[in-house]
């Protein structure tokens, strides 16, 4: 196993390639997360490739994580989104991404995870606080975003989850 991919089963956890951003565009577009311009997927894989993961069974994406390192933490990797294909939930794919995420960065002195996930997404919080318990620390949850700083009525306010600290 070379450092870029591991295998698991039939599916294999790779950094995205500029060709990937199309199909995570495509599988956000088909599912209920907040679909970003096409461009956002495309720019993670050229310019975040290090801190995101993409799932493959068979060639064909079937899962991804983007993330970054923000540069007033740089000890924090922070999740923007995690997407998976239909025909793979309930497998635990969302959290054996953030995990390869979490052994990617393992090299660069990162001790916290964070993302920010809304009230009523009870699936992602269950999947931020499941990945707390496998690497027995904690998870903090606080306030964010604010409703009133989303335009329009149909945006929750966002809480962060903090993860950590981090062992390897």
């Amino acid at each position: 196993m070379n450092g870029n991919v591991s295998t698991m089963d039939a599916l294999t956890f790779e950094k995205p390639k500029v060709e990937d951003g199309a199909d995570m565009w495509e599988l956000v577009k088909n599912s209920t997360l907040d679909l970003n311009s096409s461009y956002k997927y495309i720019m993670m894989c050229e310019f975040f490739a290090e801190t995101c993961v993409v799932a493959k069974e068979k060639d064909e994406l079937v899962g991804f994580v983007t993330a970054f390192i923000p540069p007033e933490k740089q000890d924090t990797v922070f999740v923007w989104q995690v997407g998976v294909d239909p025909s793979q939930r309930g497998k635990g794919l969302a959290s054996r991404l953030i995990n390869d995420l979490v052994r990617r960065v393992s090299d660069k002195d990162v001790k916290y995870l964070e993302a920010t996930v809304t009230p009523s997404n009870e699936a992602s919080q269950a999947l931020f606080k499941k990945v707390a318990r496998a690497h027995d620390t904690n998870c903090e949850v606080s306030e964010c975003f604010a409703e009133d700083l989303f335009p329009g009525d149909e945006h929750e306010e966002e809480l962060t989850f903090r993860i950590g600290p981090i062992n390897q």
